[in-house]
């Protein structure tokens, strides 16, 4: 009981501690890409701390959704993060649920996300949240099915198990046609549920493109720090998912000390070069037309449907 609790505890403080990291890391890659000197890696944590000292300023049409979106946001985000395994193959919270828990705690905090688009009656929160909306419905099937292409070969749709059966039959090299495919596909969706180029882009306020940002213009302060947060944290279990589901290479699948200390450095190195990748698909793309984000997630879901059917058939 002791080391289970040890663990969360400990799985906790690193999520927290490395999201904003990486997000500072995906900045500097793209300034370095675009011959600009950009931000230190460490200047996501100064403005989270900035906003955490400001006061908030919260329009009077809002209602009660508006002030407790980003504590659902938060809490459910990081409640889907503590499900997925990162350095060591059985989390203590694995009996909590499966990839289809980790799928709806994210939706109930973007379900939540688009009501406060809308509770303002900003112009800009509804065209962002309608987006958003559409963009949420295509890409859940999309993750589910890619995932489940890699849970048939461990026989469990939960992560812990996946994770662990897989890095003991040596990761992906067990079924690359399907797997390779589910992999691609869940790429599509890490970079359209995260918000990144080319379904979106965290950087503009161009009221006309944006998605996540036309939700939370109306936040300032700790709210907004916690829709931050919440927005790396997402990041990070995506690429964690990305780098253990489908290479768990490294991870630990013993609480051993030791074990554990190698499978997070392992983790962090695959994590971060997951995120430099982001970064130099952000510089080399543009973002996509809206009606041509749908073609992208059909292409995620085509992608995650075909890896099941090869499994079958490879397996036939």
């Amino acid at each position: 009981m002791a080391q289970s609790m040890t663990l969360i505890i400990l799985q906790t403080v690193v999520l927290l501690a490395v999201s904003p990291f990486i997000v500072g890391l995906i900045r500097k890659v793209k300034a370095t890409l675009q011959c600009r000197r950009g931000a230190s890696t460490a200047q996501p944590y100064y403005d989270l701390l900035k906003l955490f000292q400001k006061d908030v300023v919260v329009s009077s049409n809002a209602s009660w959704i508006f002030t407790a979106t980003p504590y659902i946001l938060f809490a459910s985000t990081l409640a889907a993060s503590l499900l997925v395994p990162l350095f060591v193959s059985k989390v203590p919270l694995s009996f909590a649920g499966d990839i289809i828990t980790v799928v709806y705690l994210l939706a109930l905090g973007t379900f939540f996300l688009i009501l406060a688009g809308l509770d303002t009656g900003s112009a800009f929160g509804g065209m962002g949240s309608s987006r958003e909306a559409i963009v949420a419905s295509l890409t859940e099937p999309a993750m589910i099915l890619s995932i489940f292409a890699v849970g048939l070969t461990a026989g469990s749709t939960n992560l812990s198990t996946i994770v662990h059966k897989t890095a003991l039959l040596e990761g992906i090299v067990t079924d690359p046609p399907p797997h390779l495919m589910a992999l691609a596909a869940l790429f599509i969706v890490t970079l359209a549920e995260t918000g990144r180029v080319p379904v979106d882009n965290p950087a503009t306020h161009l009221e006309l493109t944006m998605i996540h940002e036309a939700m939370v213009l109306e936040y300032s302060g700790r709210y907004l720090a916690l829709i931050e947060w919440a927005s790396a944290l997402k990041l990070l279990l995506f690429l964690t998912l990305l780098s253990n589901v489908f290479a768990p290479w490294g991870i630990a699948t013993a609480p051993d000390p030791i074990w554990m200390t190698l499978g997070l450095a392992v983790w962090l190195v695959k994590v971060s070069g997951l995120a430099v990748l982001v970064g130099v698909i952000e510089s080399m793309f543009a973002k996509l037309r809206l009606f041509r984000v749908t073609d992208l997630l059909g292409v995620a879901f085509i992608l995650s449907l075909l890896a099941l059917i090869f499994f079958y058939t490879l397996r036939g």
